[in-house]
């Protein structure tokens, strides 16, 4: 059993919502054990009970260099990778750990004193995950993501309904539900729904008295700008944060998003999710827990594209009207 364990989490915000139950497996397993979790999505696990100490580890390599200086100074005796990148392991090294656990991927098993083979074929991102800390004598049971939600009057709770408010949505128990639409991926626009899709979902969800609440990054200005201008909803998108993100999601009563981290890190969180697939495969990583996936059987798909070479069927071809009937299938009227 490590005395002390470095865990290095994924890139992503929906991979490393996936790791939970693998981390969870490990808190519960390695009593006495302390753990670090270092990624770019560390402090959305604040708060879980997961770890002793977290670590944001910057994509930037300058600010990856600061990262890696306060994981050494922790003197993990192991390190566990669960990004697959020859960068991880080389990493690890420069940590000082001195057991190197991670699969044997990306050129990098020469680094690695547990080079673990993968599994084949493919299994979901959650179970590979499980997979991989069993090299540790630990076994993952339930392999459904579950986190705290941030409490009703915690300040990031006070701050989204502040947000929400400003926006023009009703608080929270005042009739309306609220459902959030989430407009990017940072994957790239293979995974976006179209946009007369997602305005066309916005007049179905105000006509049945709801509201849509548009999320995304800055960078999904002009989609929102396009959406706003033909259909009635409420825009949140570049104002929120990755810290209140947790909390904006519990507010919601409903999400549909695509194939994305915040589709995960909802589910996790307890509010219930559509889903939308187009390039990428559910069998590998849709989202576990209140969850719809809604996709369309297309010979290109899945094709793992970041960018649509052609004219994108997979999402073109997911109707509003049927989301919408998802949508209506996992929540209930407010009361």
């Amino acid at each position: 059993m490590p005395g002390k364990l470095s865990v290095r989490l994924p890139n992503w915000l929906g991979d490393t919502v996936m790791a939970v139950p693998a981390l969870r497996a490990l808190r519960e397993t390695l009593v006495g054990t302390e753990i670090l979790l270092a990624g770019p999505w560390a402090r959305v696990l604040d708060g879980q009970g997961l770890a002793d100490a977290l670590v944001s580890y910057p994509r930037s390599w300058r600010g990856r260099l600061g990262a890696a200086g306060r994981v050494r100074d922790f003197d993990g005796d192991t390190a566990l990778l669960l990004p697959n990148s020859f960068e991880a392991a080389a990493t690890a090294v420069l940590w000082g750990a001195r057991r190197r656990v991670g699969f044997a991927r990306g050129g990098r098993s020469w680094l690695l004193t547990d080079a673990v083979v993968p599994p084949r074929p493919r299994l979901h991102q959650a179970d590979e995950y499980a997979w991989l800390v069993e090299r540790l004598d630990v076994a993952v049971g339930p392999r459904e993501p579950r986190l705290v939600p941030p409490a009703a009057d915690s300040p990031e709770r006070e701050r989204v309904r502040a947000l929400l408010g400003a926006a023009g949505a009703p608080a929270r128990g005042q009739g309306p539900r609220l459902v959030g639409v989430h407009l990017g991926a940072a994957y790239g626009s293979a995974k976006v729904w179209h946009r007369e899709r997602v305005a066309e979902f916005c007049g179905l969800l105000d006509g049945a008295g709801d509201v849509a609440v548009l999320l995304g990054a800055p960078e999904d200005a002009l989609t929102v700008a396009e959406v706003l201008a033909a259909a009635p909803a409420v825009s949140l998108v570049g104002r929120d944060s990755p810290e209140l993100l947790p909390a904006l999601l519990t507010e919601l009563d409903a999400l549909v998003s695509g194939d994305t981290g915040v589709a995960h890190l909802a589910a996790a969180l307890g509010t219930s999710a559509v889903v939308l697939f187009g390039p990428t495969d559910p069998a590998l990583t849709a989202p576990r827990g209140p969850v719809a996936v809604l996709r369309r059987a297309v010979p290109c798909a899945p094709c793992f594209y970041r960018v649509c070479p052609i004219d994108h069927p997979c999402m073109r071809l997911l109707e509003a009207a049927t989301v919408r009937e998802r949508v209506e299938a996992r929540v209930t009227r407010r009361a």
